[in-house]
């Protein structure tokens, strides 16, 4: 059989199959030693040992990940990628002594950004999270979840949306789109965040639904569940809207307070609950007899200095699907690189290697819709593969600070490569 692309020779193969891997069984690698992966037309068609795939398919193209090691690309599922402006001045302010809730009832914080980025066009959007996403690719991040929620006014957010759906049909990235529009309660709206509430349900919402099918079959509605942003209850309401909308919905919660908005998140069917460091018990227990994905988001806390992460071995011990992400923003986690987010995740959230590379793919991908497509070596499944500067999985937790990543492939493609 004649094929596109095979990628041979790999010290260690990772399929990283069975996805979503829940509590104790998260760190499946499906390792094949000297294996190789067979592409034709963007998609999978065989993985295995090197002399089996050799003796099965002719290769138009071959690619040698001789002591390397090769993976599926990293799935990057919670980002705030679209922004303008930077923050340095905060990251001073911090080592000085402020706090986060200090910082944002100074002016600064989310809403510093959203007046940088209301001022901007959707041309400037683009041009200036564009660089930001071709670093990410550059690490192996071949999928991306992008919010809005920098904008907090209807015209701004859909301007946010529009740049999404602008670097999207761009690529060579997949990128799954999520409304953010209950980031922060804007400063115009101060002592009235009900009537806010109002206009993210009743005008922000079906007018960005409007507009969902520009970008993507799948797209998401979040909501900041905590204190100083959105309650539980009025969470709740922007969520079950966003439902009837046709959204999915995610939920950040549990970030510095746990106020129940998990177990809400899981009685709605979200598909993830991101953040949660400070969670109660028995959300940790709701959370783990569902499907809603516990998302980690290491580089905050490390932006912010904090010494509480969310704590991985509860979520695995009840069962939990556990996903990390970079949290990638202007304020607290300025993180372009998911290998970064694996040392982080191997140093504070006491994870193995292993246990991290599946939850930055496989589990990563179940958390924003995409299982079915990326985040594993599967036959049927979109080749998105990284050939690793490496010989040993190993080292991508290990090491830190560089760029493990040689290769990029994506849907079957070289899209970005080291020199």
């Amino acid at each position: 059989m004649i094929i596109d692309l095979l990628i041979d020779s790999a010290a260690q193969l990772l399929t990283i199959p069975n996805g979503p891997q829940r509590g104790g069984a998260l760190g499946e690698l499906g390792l094949v030693e000297d294996g190789a992966v067979a592409i034709l037309d963007g998609k999978i068609v065989a993985v295995g040992p090197t002399s089996d795939l050799r003796a099965q398919f002719t290769p138009r193209s071959t690619l040698d990940a001789s002591r390397s090691v090769v993976m599926p690309g990293f799935v990057d599922p919670h980002t705030h990628l679209v922004w303008v402006g930077d923050r340095a001045n905060e990251f001073e302010m911090r080592l000085a002594g402020a706090t986060y809730m200090q910082i944002m009832n100074a002016g600064g914080g989310i809403m510093s950004t959203v007046r940088k980025t209301r001022a901007a066009s959707v041309d400037q959007l683009a041009e200036e999270t564009r660089p930001r996403l071709r670093r990410m690719l550059a690490h192996g991040a071949t999928t991306v979840e992008i919010k809005t929620g920098y904008g907090l006014d209807t015209a701004a957010e859909l301007r946010l949306w529009e740049a999404i759906a602008r670097l999207q049909a761009e690529g060579p990235w997949d990128i799954v789109p999520t409304f953010l529009g209950a980031h922060a309660v804007p400063e115009e709206y101060k002592d009235r965040e009900e009537a806010y509430v109002d206009l993210v349900v009743n005008e922000m919402l079906p007018a960005v639904s409007n507009q969902q099918s520009a970008i993507s079959n799948t797209a998401y509605a979040d909501v900041f569940c905590e204190e100083g942003a959105f309650t539980v209850e009025q969470s709740r309401r922007i969520l079950e809207r966003a439902r009837v909308l046709g959204f999915g919905v995610k939920i950040h919660a549990d970030e510095f307070v746990g106020l129940g908005g998990t177990r809400m998140g899981v009685e709605l069917g979200a598909a993830s609950a991101d953040h949660v460091v400070f969670t109660p018990d028995e959300d940790i227990a709701a959370l783990g007899k569902s499907n809603t994905v516990a998302v980690s988001l290491p580089p905050t806390p490390f932006g912010l200095a904090q010494k509480e992460y969310t704590p991985a071995k509860k979520f695995l011990d009840a069962g939990a699907i556990l996903a990390i992400a970079t949290d990638c923003n202007p304020g607290t986690g300025w993180c372009e690189s998911m290998q970064f987010v694996v040392a982080l995740a191997c140093r504070y959230l006491k994870l193995t290697p292993a246990q991290a590379l599946a939850a930055a793919t496989v589990n990563a991908a179940f958390a924003i819709g995409l299982a079915d497509r990326v985040g594993s070596l599967e036959v049927g499944k979109q080749a998105d593969v990284l050939i690793i500067d490496a010989p040993d999985y190993r080292h991508i937790g290990y090491r830190f600070g560089t760029n493990l990543v040689k290769t990029v492939i994506k849907r079957g493609q070289v899209v970005a490569e080291r020199e």
